[in-house]
């Protein structure tokens, strides 16, 4: 396995992936003054030839980075999937490629989490909650039955969302929000209860 993004999200991902029995070849860096990361080698900007039919995460934390670096990539790239072993998914939940999730999580029946997606630390996604591509589930928010989030929304640390809540796509909801009503695209919202601050850029 190989990772795009040699950060601080990349030495977790890392670590799932040898819990895992995974190796990792190597990382990939757009920052040319990075050489390792935790004693693994850091070659530079991606390169196919050296990539050759290996698996790859994007191990980027902000969300709109991330899809930028897959929109930019080969359209034939295989991705992995880090799934730590102290996380609980279940057997009738969905996982699509390119996600990590990561130590003590909990994925529940029937949950669909869509690509590139992060569910981090001890964060909580409950039955039937559709997640979509390029969002961030942070440590210990907790997305309760029936939840839709939207593409590249981030839930920051110890967020709340109630059940049946729709979040909108490209969204920010604060840290340690508790969101009771549907939350349009493009908004940052925080408080508890959660409401709107303001809209955010949509480029």
């Amino acid at each position: 396995m190989f990772l795009y993004g040699a950060s601080g999200h990349a030495k977790v991902i890392i670590d799932s992936l040898k819990a895992m029995g995974v190796s990792v070849a190597g990382l990939f860096d757009d920052n040319l003054e990075v050489k390792s990361l935790l004693d693994y080698p850091v070659y530079g900007a991606f390169d196919a030839e050296r990539f050759g039919d290996d698996a790859l995460i994007v191990s980027v934390g902000v969300n709109n980075i991330r899809k930028k670096i897959v929109d930019k990539l080969p359209v034939n790239i295989l991705y992995g999937k880090a799934i730590h072993p102290s996380a609980v998914v279940s057997e009738y939940a969905s996982v699509d490629m390119g996600t990590v999730v990561m130590q003590g999580a909990i994925i529940q029946a029937s949950a669909v989490v869509g690509n590139h997606c992060i569910i981090n630390t001890g964060a909580s996604v409950d039955h039937d909650c559709i997640v979509g591509d390029f969002v961030h589930i942070s440590p210990h928010a907790t997305l309760c039955g029936n939840v839709t989030v939207g593409e590249g929304s981030w839930i920051a640390a110890g967020a709340t969302i109630i059940p049946g809540v729709k979040i909108g796509k490209w969204c920010v909801i604060g840290a340690g929000s508790v969101v009771t009503k549907d939350i349009p695209d493009y908004s940052l919202a925080a408080g508890n209860r959660c409401k709107i601050i303001k809209k955010i850029n949509e480029q």
